[in-house]
């Protein structure tokens, strides 16, 4: 199998890209289990927080440029690859990248599908399509000029270049960087924290933090309104404020 799942703690889910000869290079295969994996976790309702990670070398290499040397603008059309990044893009629930060493190209793109993306202090970051004739293909243009602006994105989508995990957090496409040795073990500490948390109001807010992100101000704010009201017919929001009252730790059940 190229994706790995495992449950390191209640309401945790952990998927780990398995492809270590070819530094977790994302072929055909890979992307067909993502898929998969997204799609029942988005389903299990016993899973709060996904945490999606590589290894100590790579999160994700780029795109096997292998499987692709000799393809057709027919061959890309008929594989349909942006269906299967879509259970990704769309999964309600929060999801933390832990990036170790190199998240380049298909690995950077995957890494931005994330909420939280928590990175080693020697990870790298890039978009280096443009190196072998071509270029993002799974939302890299989009999602990273939204990420870090214009000029920024530009500069790493038109050179190739490899952005080192400082400065990627300095531009804001890193939510945090800490020791190599210690990213899987801090992202889980994260995924833990937002597990805990009603799991009703972090889908509200990853809704309206995504679907506000594209529109006007006046209509973003109408979003979170809406989307703050209707929490207040869930029963988490009572045993959350009776909880405050009584100064003791809520028990949120996810209703």
């Amino acid at each position: 199998m190229n994706v790995l799942l495992e449950r390191p703690s209640e309401f945790v889910a952990l998927l780990r890209i398995n492809r270590p000869e070819r530094l977790n290079a994302l072929n055909y295969q890979t992307r067909v289990e993502l898929a998969e994996h997204f799609r029942a976790l988005t389903d299990d309702d016993s899973v709060r927080c996904i945490v999606i990670t590589g290894d100590e070398r790579a999160f994700m290499a780029g795109a096997d440029v292998g499987e692709f040397a000799e393809a057709t603008s027919a061959d890309l059309t008929l594989s349909d690859m942006p269906a299967l990044w879509e259970p990704i893009a769309r999964c309600p629930k929060p999801v933390i990248a832990a990036v170790n060493g190199f998240a380049l190209g298909g690995g950077c793109e995957l890494a931005m599908h994330a909420d939280i993306i928590i990175a080693g202090e020697g990870a790298k970051f890039g978009q280096p399509e443009i190196r072998v004739g071509v270029m993002p293909g799974g939302g890299g243009t989009q999602r990273l000029t939204r990420a870090v602006g214009k000029f920024k994105a530009m500069h790493m989508l038109l050179t190739g270049a490899h952005i080192p995990a400082p400065e990627a957090y300095a531009m804001g496409l890193v939510s945090e960087v800490v020791p190599d040795a210690e990213v899987l073990t801090h992202a889980l500490a994260v995924a833990d924290t937002i597990a805990a948390m009603p799991p009703l109001s972090a889908r509200r807010i990853k809704e309206v933090v995504l679907a506000g992100a594209d529109t006007s101000l006046q209509t973003g704010i109408m979003l979170e309104r809406r989307a703050f009201d209707t929490l207040f017919d869930t029963e988490d929001q009572k045993e959350g404020a009776r909880a405050f009252l009584e100064k003791r730790k809520p028990s949120f059940k996810g209703k």
